[in-house]
């Protein structure tokens, strides 16, 4: 960097913009991490991930968190099994001991972890970015919903689907798949509901057939997260005639939609702890590219969001967070260091969104599970 450091804002404190944040100040560079959300643990991070040695696991080995995440992650949790919806199981993947090329971990400790690696102060929580207004020298002026302002040299936007830094670099909006999942979940799983445990065993199990599917994870202690997926419309519970608070309601419809598969595998839609959360699935088109513009950059969702079915979201925004810090802390040209980075960001996220989508269309689809049964077979046989 030059010797005037320059201001740095990372805006969103999900794993992309708390692996630059890390990278950063582990090579003495100032930045400061802006978040909407109250406090770390304002709410629910979601369920759990798994991290690919060459992406996510290296973005830690660059952050010095390695040895810590091994000592959280879950390693049996890379088992996988398909089945159809008569609950018959058409592929089991059992990770050999010691494989630890995925290992799961959970949003949340990733998240616990990131945060406790930086220095006191680093993210503001409660910082709602309301918009940038470029001073026409590279510099932005960030304002703020709390009414204040910030200028700084280079706006990171690390904030996700919705990103509010994004319309300075493109016209792109997500548009909806075309599929919905609706969260639900177990609790103390092995000891509550020991026939759903056995049913998904130490890592995910997957049920599919003509376009919907049952998605079912283990998540750090006991908890099973369950993710009803399939295709209609983003309106499908106004279309129901029933509000996604309503449990009750919702579990009908659901139960109706999934009528005739195994009793087995019902009891996810039936037994479940809790109520529903409706989660649309929203992907950016592709490619997503932007003309270069000095001062800003993307990074994560906000560059590529992507289906959830090339495994690779988390993965790339902290490896996208990495290697951008990486350039930043290595070049003493911050605009020639974001060009570095965009340069080979936007075509690797391109590669994988193009991936993602087609995993979609192959997982939740009129043949299903026989696509997917395929590609397990390639990957693992």
């Amino acid at each position: 960097m030059t010797s005037a450091t320059p201001r740095i804002a990372i805006v969103g404190a999900g794993p992309g913009g708390l692996t630059c944040a890390r990278v950063l100040q582990r090579n003495g560079v100032p930045v400061t991490v802006f978040d909407h959300e109250a406090s770390a643990g304002a709410r629910s991070q979601g369920g759990t991930l798994d991290l690919h040695m060459t992406t996510g696991q290296a973005a830690l080995r660059a952050a010095g968190l390695h040895e810590e995440f091994t000592a959280l992650a879950r390693p049996e949790g890379q088992e996988m099994r398909l089945l159809d919806h008569t609950a018959t199981v058409l592929f089991q993947h059992t990770p050999a001991s010691g494989d630890s090329d995925r290992p799961e971990i959970d949003r949340g400790e990733l998240r616990r972890l990131l945060l406790d690696s930086l220095a006191p102060e680093t993210v503001h929580w409660s910082s709602h970015l309301r918009t940038l207004h470029p001073l026409g020298d590279g510099r932005h002026k960030a304002e703020f919903d709390d009414g204040h302002t910030e200028t700084f040299d280079l706006v990171i936007g690390a904030d996700g689907a919705w990103s509010r830094v994004r319309p300075l670099l493109s016209d792109a909006t997500p548009h909806y798949t075309g599929v919905t999942f609706v969260e639900a979940g177990f609790d103390d799983a092995d000891h509550r509901h020991p026939d759903i445990a056995r049913l998904v065993g130490d890592g995910s199990m997957w049920a599919a057939s003509a376009n919907k599917a049952l998605i079912a994870q283990r998540n750090s202690r006991g908890r099973i997260r369950v993710y009803i997926a399939f295709r209609g419309s983003q309106d499908w519970a106004l279309e129901a005639g029933v509000k996604v608070a309503d449990t009750e309601a919702v579990r009908a419809v659901l139960l109706d939609a999934f009528a005739g598969w195994d009793d087995r595998l019902l009891a996810l839609l039936r037994d479940n702890d809790g109520g529903f959360v409706n989660r649309p699935l929203f992907a950016l088109p592709v490619p997503h590219t932007w003309t270069h513009t000095p001062g800003l950059t993307l990074l994560g969702d906000a560059a590529h969001l992507m289906s959830p079915f090339s495994g690779m979201g988390a993965n790339l925004a902290m490896l996208d967070g990495c290697e951008l810090a990486q350039a930043l802390a290595e070049q003493s040209d911050q605009d020639a260091a974001v060009r570095a980075y965009e340069a080979v960001m936007l075509p690797r996220a391109a590669e994988a969104a193009e991936f993602a989508a087609g995993g979609l269309a192959n997982a939740i689809s009129p043949e299903a599970p026989h696509g997917s049964l395929r590609h397990l077979r390639a990957r693992f046989q």
